[in-house]
């Protein structure tokens, strides 16, 4: 019952708090891209290439926004020809932060909610029986959403430690409490209940004022019980109260108000017509305060994942292994069984840095960007293992980061003889990143570099960049690694290859 009160409040403060509606009603950027009903253009699937054409996959969009360029209509086939700006395939590193009032109960995952009302699980259940009074609500657990330890300048300095050069935070997720203090959700958002704060907003304000990492925020499109969406996708999402009073200012909101270089689009269900997702871009990409300079990703709709949008992540943990002719965001959890922080997950639950860093090649090696999630608490702290994972990463980058950012595939992507090895390119020079120290004696072999007179091949962050041992032998490439515990040089070795074909 109380699950409805509170949304039948919401919903009630999206009819009654004008603010919002009539803020869309009179925008003449809202009018012009109105609802339009339209053929979906069909695109073809994600295809693999190994064709390599210069600093860009075949087939892939990516360069500066003119500011001479025609505005985009609100169909896919205007809205995928922008070219997606290229900082983003630059960064190739970013961190995904999901948080929310999912962070009190912290038990199973972020679908808490869900797993425990929406499918009835047994293990949600019985959690809630063991450790809650009789008829307690999700609701209940908002004001223990308290952040007494959130210090913004903290995590931005944390994010700039890990050599991540984006951030995408979580605004609102699918159980529809935003982290900002939203105009259309009532006490259901971060200043009216819990922390009192503006989660959001400080945030962005500590990584612009610190750092030169690019600020995302992540949007549910849809709320599990919404009465609003439930209502509309009842008649077959015939009806658009819930888009029109809830998701649409939400989004034009935190555009307008926080200007995020990433806009990461989830909770998706429902037609694209229903959600007027093409007209919401084509306002985002035509006049936004950040026309030039957003990303967005391909969750605008059922059946757009992997067709239509920005960048590509197809599904959760995305990783082909191939190149395909799309940019594409391999986002991922560096704890295997949640997005959100979980107070009962156990050391094996997280990825080694040696894992992590192995899905960093892989993803880069085929011209992905990697998005490393963490789950903060309810009071705002990081926990230790994903700070220890996150300056892990930063410091293995400050050695080994010229092989990453602003890196493009190389016409290999994964070695020929030894698969513990991915490659990049940049500049000419070719990169191999070792995930497996050999054991014959140091020797390494490789199967696709073709070496020239003038070929040479160094260790980043090994002796100053002096020449190691090599020869060709049977058309391979045998490298002698240097005498010393791999251990020493920490988790994952790139191996610089000049003047190599």
């Amino acid at each position: 019952m109380r699950v409805w009160l509170v949304y039948f409040a919401i919903a009630l403060t999206s009819i009654l708090h004008t603010d919002g509606v009539e803020t869309m009603e009179k925008d003449p950027f809202w009018n012009k891209y109105e609802r339009v009903h339209y053929k979906e253009q069909e695109s073809e699937d994600v295809k693999q290439s190994h064709k390599y054409t210069g600093e860009q996959i075949q087939g892939e969009n990516i360069g500066n926004i003119s500011p001479t360029s025609p505005p985009y209509q609100p169909n896919w086939e205007s809205i995928d020809s922008r070219p997606l700006p290229k900082w983003y395939d630059e960064a190739k590193f970013g961190i995904f932060i999901h948080w929310g009032v999912f962070s009190v109960p912290s038990y199973m995952s972020e679908w808490f909610w869900w797993s425990w009302k929406g499918t009835n699980n047994s293990q949600a259940m019985d959690f809630m029986e063991r450790n809650y009074p009789p008829g307690f609500t999700y609701q209940q657990f908002a004001p223990q959403f308290t952040t007494e330890f959130y210090d913004a300048n903290e995590w931005a300095d944390l994010f700039k430690a890990s050599g991540a050069q984006y951030i995408v935070l979580t605004s609102k997720h699918h159980e529809g409490f935003t982290n900002w203090p939203s105009s259309v959700s009532w006490n259901w958002n971060s200043m009216d209940v819990g922390p009192h704060r503006d989660l959001v907003g400080e945030l962005a304000d500590a990584i612009r004022n610190r750092t030169s990492i690019h600020f995302g925020l992540y949007h549910s499109l849809f709320e599990w019980f919404n009465p609003l969406y439930n209502a509309d996708k009842d008649t077959g999402f015939k009806t658009t109260d819930y888009v029109d009073r809830k998701t649409m200012p939400e989004l034009y909101e935190i555009v307008n108000k926080y200007k995020p270089d990433v806009l990461w689009s989830d909770g998706d269900s429902g037609p694209v017509e229903y959600w007027n997702s093409t007209g919401f871009l084509a306002w985002l990409y035509n006049e936004s305060p950040v026309k030039d300079t957003v990303v967005t990703n391909d969750r605008w709709g059922t059946g757009t994942a992997c067709k239509h949008g920005g960048y590509y992540t197809c599904q959760d943990r995305y990783n082909p292994g191939k190149l395909v002719n799309h940019k594409w965001e391999n986002c991922m959890t560096i704890d295997k069984k949640s997005w959100g922080y979980r107070r009962e997950a156990k050391l094996e639950d997280f990825l080694t840095v040696e894992e992590m860093i192995g899905t960093l090649a892989s993803t880069i090696s085929c011209g992905g960007n990697l998005l490393m999630n963490v789950g903060p608490t309810k009071e705002g702290t990081i926990a230790p293992i994903f700070q220890q994972r996150l300056h892990q990463m930063g410091s293995w980058l400050d050695i080994n980061g010229e092989a990453v950012y602003a890196s493009h595939p190389w016409r290999i992507q994964q070695d020929s003889t030894d698969e513990n090895v991915w490659y990049t390119a940049r500049g000419g020079v070719v990169y191999a990143f070792v995930l497996k120290w050999p054991t014959d004696n140091n020797k390494l072999i490789l199967g696709a570099p073709v070496s020239t007179d003038t070929s040479m091949i160094s260790m980043l962050g090994y002796n100053n960049g002096s020449a190691l041992q090599w020869n060709t032998v049977n058309k391979q490439t045998e490298i002698i690694l240097p005498s010393a515990n791999p251990q020493s040089l920490k988790w994952a070795w790139v191996l610089k290859l000049t003047n190599f074909h």
